[in-house]
Order: structure tokens, then C-alpha cells, then sequence
């Protein structure tokens, strides 16, 4: 028997009951726990039960059978493994289902379960460089110690990024080097696939780096212990040409295959134009590779079911999907209140069971599987939905999240965390303004956090009660703040009277209440305890001057979590403009355009285009909610200059046939507009941030009192996405 299975056995219940089960050699014990191979006839001179059939899911590759009989007096518990890894995946099943608590080991009635996996790819990438989030900071144990953990849910593939990623980080405990071939090592224990992710970041047309990325790779093959994938990024990084890669990766799997017979080259089209896609499968049509193994289809690929179609039947495809990251990314949260993406940004804790289990559904049927894109611990619960949907598709994502509650927290709470896990999912469906999602959640999580002492000390805990705590942060400051800017526009309105310096200072007054006289300072102190606790349970840096976290991007959630929430920093900038103007009455109508800007008057309408609040915006795009990164993320733009859409398309029922109107748009370079399908002039056509272009609307083309309003794309394929033009604000203004 394997012994790593017997082990990984005993510690786990030992570790949620202090029972202490041992590997025995008969069956002298009342309660046995028997595990065997699907090829046994007996174990210890007992007959393994066995099936009539040959399409048994314990006769497939990692497929298991759990079978609970009582005979003469014995309770049986038969964990039937296809091999090795079925074994362990039929452990992990009955760890998910079993009932323990201190002194007890149950199971829920009688058990009759067979199952084999339904792709043959499931795993995670675990990059231990400096751009992790949180991995740089783990001990080889800690490694350890996860990637069981993963391989108990059906995961059976883990991806490392061995070279790419400049200086070491400074939470490391020990070099990259060490840990690249521990991490190996790690998988050969557990008999997982190991995977390297490894991208070409110069020119493979240079002779002298080209050959040195040879060596190094060769280096690294001779040592590894145990090599099963090497993945190939087209493009980001890199941005050679498929006419110089496929070359490379030719030489570079000769070099694989020397070490690693076994092992897989993968490359992926990432940033690949037509004519690039179109130059590697005319290559592989013509040229029938052996040595590649298969595609990985990540962002910035063609679409999977091009991809498929396209390729010969003997290559595989693998996802690489991003489910860690929530804008600026593959997945973004849709209809996510901007609220949120200015806080918590784009790589906080982000557990979406019901959104990720869709993707999965829509992916999935054009590949093998897949090994997912991550860069630290804040996407766990996304990761054991995937790796559980790879194993059975059809799988339900409620059992799912049931399964890892009493895993990782225990049966007293398995209930109320699932519902807790899920309700912070709905925390951020669509405006966080009114809703009582947001209250009702925390007030579960504090229930939990308070009933639940034994559970301190859990990272995974740790994360999912800081995140209801932060939500609820957020929705009480945005709405403190939103009410401040109000009364700030109030003053403003009075500036012709009081004048414009009394306006402006008694504006700011109001508005700088945000720091002065802060709001929900009990739920910040939590979220910052929580934070501390992360960094010093699993080395989570949500901070980049207290945590040496990478950078602002990299999960430094505490960094911004007081962000304003209303146009304050937007408003300080303009009124230091406004006090430049040369005469008063140009101050008082600028300050007059300022506090009017989403206010254009009876019967005219405006929309913050990607706003969750927008009333007549019908579009989604691939990033609704993005924001405007620029000075790391603190940027003191217009909140509704941070939001856009590409090509956003907007409906109004309730407009006047008898009046004229005005379009005026507000956003960056082009745009190219219609109304009702035919193609406006503009009369103003500025393309730079929060300047307008303005387009008269004639009521000939408004007969029934509705307007549609689209935009052509332009030509910009050859531009990368933060510099294409986009829309931000629209205004429909009556004449």
C-alpha cells in the first residue's frame, strides 16, 4: 500500500478528531478503514469487493469506489482506488463527507459511491516568485501541507514559474532555486503532475540569449526530480513571432525529453494576431509535430472552439484560466459597483462559486482541463470549485462549497459557512447603494466569527470574515461620502452670493469630513486585525508599505481602503483651476458646470456609462467596472472618468419629439457615434480625458419620443486596450 495515502489517511482525521487511527496488517479491529487497488483479489486474506463490468469508474484512470458494508460484526469503509492517485482521490472524498469533531468519526449513512474524473487535466499554477501575493512568503511545508490539500479535491497538476520574475522577493525563506526542485519533489510524493510556466521576455532572435535560455532550461531539467509540463506563453509576456517560437520549442522539447521522456511541450497564442494564429496552424496542419503536446488557451487567446477546430485531433488543449483576478483580466465581476473596484481592487479575496462554475460550463467541453491562473490565497474557494467541476462537471456547486466548509472548518459550522460563502458572492451583484446584502452578510459572519473562537487561527477563515467586514466598510463610507459631496454642491450653489473662495473653502470643509470625521471606524479596525492575522498565518501582504507587498495591483486591499468614495480629490484639483480664472463671474460658472455635472436639467439625462446605477446604459462589456490605473492606482480622476465602455449602447424611451437635443460625450479618443442606426456629426470634438465631444440630435430622428444610441468601433486593433478610445459619460441634453 501506498504509504503516503496511509498517512495523509491518519494525519487528517487525527488532526479534526485526536483519534488515533493506525495502519494495521489484519483485521482484528471492529472498524477498518480498507484500502486497496482495483486489481487486488484480497487484502489480508480478504476478498476485495469486486463489480461485474469492465466501465467501472474504479477501473479508470484515478477512479475510485467508497463502499460501506458491515460483516460478522465489522464496519468496512473500502476506499477501492483505479492506482495511486485514485486511492488518494477516494480519500479525499470520504474526508469531505465525513462528520469529525474532537472524539469522533462519522459517516452519513450508508455510502455505495463510484466515480472516475471527467477531464484528465485539473490543477493550479503556484508561481513562488516575488509577484505572488502570498506564496513567496511559504515554508517547502507549507507547500506541502497545500498541495495535498488541493490534490483532496480532485486537483492532480500544479504549475510553478521557475525563472521568470527578476529579484528574489523579501519574504523568501529560501531561494527560488531550492524551492523550484522542491516543489517537485513535492509532486512526485503526491504523485502529481508538475508543470513550468515558462515565457521568452526577449528577442529569440538573439543568438546569445537564446542559447543561454537553453542552458538554463537544461540546467533545470537535469535536477528536477520529477517534469511532466512545460508551458510556453505566446505572448505576455513576449511578443516573438510563432516563425522564431516553434523553432525554440523544438530544440527546447529535445532538451526536455532527455531528462523527462514523458513530459509535455505546451504553448499557448496569447497575444497572437490573425496573422500569427493563422502562421502556427498552417505549421502544425503541415508539419504534424510530435514534440508538441498540446495548446493552452489563456487570456488574450483566440476563442477555445477556434482553437479546437483548428488543431489536429492528436493536440490537446488546456484552459488557463484567471479566476483570481476581478478587473483588467479574463473574468472580470460583473455589474461590481465601482466602490469595490477602487477598494478592493483586483486581486482581493474573491470567492464566486456560482460565476466560476459558469465559466467552467462554458469552457470546458472544447479542452482536456485545465490549470488555472493565480497569484496567491485569495481565490481558494474559486480553485476547489474548478478542480471539483474538472473532476465531475455536473457536479453542485452547493455540495461543492458544503464539502469544503466541513473540510477546512468542521461540521458544527459547515451549514452557516456555505450560506456565508455564497452571500458574499451576492455582496457584489450590481449597486452596493441599498443593498441589504451587504448588512446581512456581516451580520452572519459576525455571528460565526463570534461563536467560532476555535477558527482564529485559520487563514481561510481569516479571509472570508475580513471580506464581509470590508464590504460592509465600504458600502457605510460610500454612502457617507456621497451625501457629503451633495451637501458640498449645495455650498457651491451658493457661490454668486457668498462668493467663490467662501464656496470652494466651505465646500472642502464639508467634503475632508471623510478623514476628520470618519465613518464606521469599528468595521476599518477589523479589516486592518484581520489583515495582520492573514500576513502572519499565510503570509497574505495586503500592504505595500507595511507588508512589502510587490506593488498596489498585487492584493494591497488595505492600501485603499479609503479611497474616496466621491469626487473629493477630483474637486480639490478643480477648485485650485477655478481659483486661476480671472474673473468671478467665470468662477461662478465654472463652478456652476462642476456641481451641475450629472445634473443636466429637467427633462435631459446623463449616465456614468460602466456606473452599476446607470439607467439607461443596456450594454456589458468584457470590463464594465474597469477603472483608470494610473499613479498605482491612486488616481484623482473624475470617478465616472475611472469607468468605461468600448462600444456601450444606451436606450431612452422618454425622450420629447418635439425638441432638439444635444449628445455630448465625455471619454478618450474616438468616438464614433449613432442615433437610431444613423451616424451623427459632431460640432465639438475633443478626444483627451474629461473633455466632450457634442453631437446635435434633430427631432426628426426622435418621431416616437426613443432613441438608441451605438458606437462604430474604430480601427485600433493594433493598439494595446489601455490606449484604445473608449466612452465614460453620456449626456442627452434638450434644447
Amino acid at each position: 500500500m501506498n504509504l503516503t495515502s496511509v498517512q495523509i489517511l491518519t494525519e487528517e482525521i487525527g488532526k479534526r478528531t485526536s483519534l488515533e487511527i493506525k495502519q494495521a496488517e489484519n483485521w482484528e479491529n471492529k472498524t477498518v478503514i480498507a484500502l486497496a487497488l482495483s486489481t487486488d483479489k484480497e487484502l489480508f486474506g480478504t476478498a476485495v469487493p469486486q463489480r461485474e463490468g469492465t466501465d467501472l469508474p474504479e477501473l479508470k484512470k484515478e477512479g475510485f469506489r467508497l463502499f460501506y458494508s458491515k460483516e460478522n460484526g465489522k464496519k468496512i469503509l473500502w476506499i477501492i482506488g483505479t492506482d495511486k492517485r485514485g486511492i488518494l482521490f477516494g480519500i479525499g472524498k470520504f474526508l469531505r463527507i465525513a462528520e469529525m469533531s474532537e472524539g469522533t468519526l462519522k459517516l452519513p449513512g450508508e455510502i455505495e459511491f463510484a466515480t472516475s474524473p471527467e477531464y484528465t487535466i485539473r490543477g493550479h499554477q503556484f508561481g513562488y516568485r516575488n509577484t505572488a501575493n502570498s506564496w513567496d512568503a511559504w515554508t517547502v511545508e507549507q507547500f506541502d501541507r497545500h498541495f495535498r490539500e488541493q490534490m483532496l479535491f480532485g486537483a492532480n497538476s500544479f504549475e510553478n514559474i521557475p525563472f521568470q520574475d527578476g529579484p528574489p522577493s523579501v519574504h523568501m525563506k529560501i531561494p527560488r532555486e531550492e524551492m523550484n526542485i522542491a516543489l517537485s519533489r513535492i509532486c512526485e510524493k503526491y504523485d502529481a503532475d508538475y508543470w513550468i510556466w515558462t515565457p521568452a521576455s526577449f528577442d529569440l532572435k538573439n543568438k546569445k540569449l537564446r542559447q543561454e535560455e537553453l542552458d538554463k532550461h537544461e540546467a533545470f531539467y537535469k535536477v528536477c526530480p520529477r517534469l511532466d509540463g512545460v508551458f510556453f506563453p505566446g505572448g505576455d509576456p513576449g511578443d516573438n513571432h510563432p516563425e522564431d517560437v516553434l523553432p525554440f520549442l523544438e530544440e527546447l522539447s529535445a532538451l526536455l525529453h532527455k531528462y523527462h521522456p514523458k513530459a509535455g511541450m505546451w504553448i499557448s497564442l496569447q497575444g497572437f494576431e490573425r496573422e500569427k494564429a493563422e502562421y502556427f496552424f498552417k505549421y502544425i496542419n503541415e508539419k504534424n509535430p510530435d514534440w508538441l503536446a498540446g495548446v493552452a488557451n489563456g487570456p488574450g487567446s483566440p476563442p477555445l472552439a477556434i482553437e479546437r477546430e483548428n488543431l489536429p485531433k492528436k493536440y490537446r488543449i488546456r484552459s488557463y484560466p484567471d479566476r483570481t483576478h476581478t478587473v483588467r483580466c479574463q473574468f472580470p465581476v460583473k455589474k461590481w459597483d465601482q466602490a469595490f473596484a477602487l477598494t478592493e481592487g483586483r486581486e482581493c479575496t474573491n470567492p464566486q462559486p456560482l460565476y466560476y462554475a459558469e465559466i467552467h460550463k462554458n469552457d470546458a467541453p472544447f479542452t482536456d482541463g485545465f490549470i488555472s491562473y493565480s497569484d496567491g490565497v485569495h481565490d481558494d474557494v474559486n480553485k476547489v470549485v474548478w478542480s471539483q467541476l474538472g473532476w465531475d462537471s455536473k457536479s453542485d456547486v452547493k455540495n461543492i462549497i458544503t464539502e469544503y466548509s466541513r473540510f477546512f472548518f468542521g461540521n458544527k459550522v459547515t451549514e452557516q459557512a456555505t450560506n456565508g460563502i455564497f452571500d458574499l458572492e451576492q455582496n457584489w451583484v450590481g449597486s452596493l447603494n441599498g443593498n441589504e446584502m451587504v448588512g446581512k452578510t456581516l451580520e452572519l459572519w459576525k455571528i460565526l466569527e463570534t461563536e467560532n473562537p476555535q477558527l482564529a487561527d485559520n487563514w481561510r477563515w481569516q479571509q472570508l470574515v475580513m471580506r464581509a467586514y470590508y464590504d460592509a466598510y465600504v458600502q457605510q463610507r460610500q454612502a457617507y461620502e456621497k451625501e457629503l459631496e451633495k451637501q458640498a454642491y449645495e455650498i457651491l450653489a451658493t457661490a454668486k452670493t457668498i462668493g467663490t473662495e467662501k464656496a470652494m473653502t466651505d465646500a472642502l470643509a464639508i467634503l475632508n469630513k471623510a478623514e476628520t470625521e470618519p465613518v464606521a471606524q469599528d468595521l476599518k479596525q477589523k479589516v486592518v486585525q484581520y489583515c495582520d492575522d492573514l500576513f502572519h498565518s499565510i503570509g497574505l501582504q495586503t500592504s505595500v508599505p507595511k507588508y512589502n507587498a510587490r506593488g498596489y495591483e498585487r492584493g494591497a486591499i488595505l492600501d485603499f481602503i479609503d479611497y474616496p468614495l466621491n469626487n473629493r480629490w477630483w474637486l480639490e484639483d478643480e477648485f485650485k483651476k477655478v481659483a486661476e480664472l480671472k474673473s468671478e463671474e467665470e468662477k461662478v460658472a465654472r463652478l456652476e458646470f462642476i456641481r451641475n455635472y450629472e445634473n443636466p436639467g429637467e427633462g435631459s439625462f446623463y449616465d456614468n456609462i460602466s456606473s452599476a446605477d446607470a439607467k439607461h446604459v443596456i450594454s456589458e462589456t468584457d470590463d464594465a467596472i474597469d477603472y483608470l490605473w494610473e499613479n498605482d492606482g491612486f488616481s484623482r480622476k473624475r470617478l465616472s472618468t475611472q469607468l468605461f465602455q468600448f462600444s456601450p449602447v444606451l436606450q431612452y424611451n422618454e425622450l420629447d419629439p418635439n425638441s432638439d437635443y444635444l449628445i455630448r460625450v465625455a471619454g478618450f479618443g474616438e468616438a464614433l457615434l449613432r442615433a437610431n442606426g444613423e451616424r451623427l456629426k459632431p460640432t465639438k470634438y475633443e478626444k483627451g480625458f474629461e473633455q466632450f465631444k457634442e453631437f446635435p440630435l434633430s427631432k426628426e430622428l426622435i418621431k416616437d419620443g426613443k432613441l438608441k444610441i451605438t458606437f462604430d468601433k474604430p480601427d485600433e486593433e493594433h493598439l494595446n486596450w489601455r490606449q484604445q478610445s473608449r466612452v465614460t459619460d453620456v449626456w442627452v441634453v434638450k434644447q
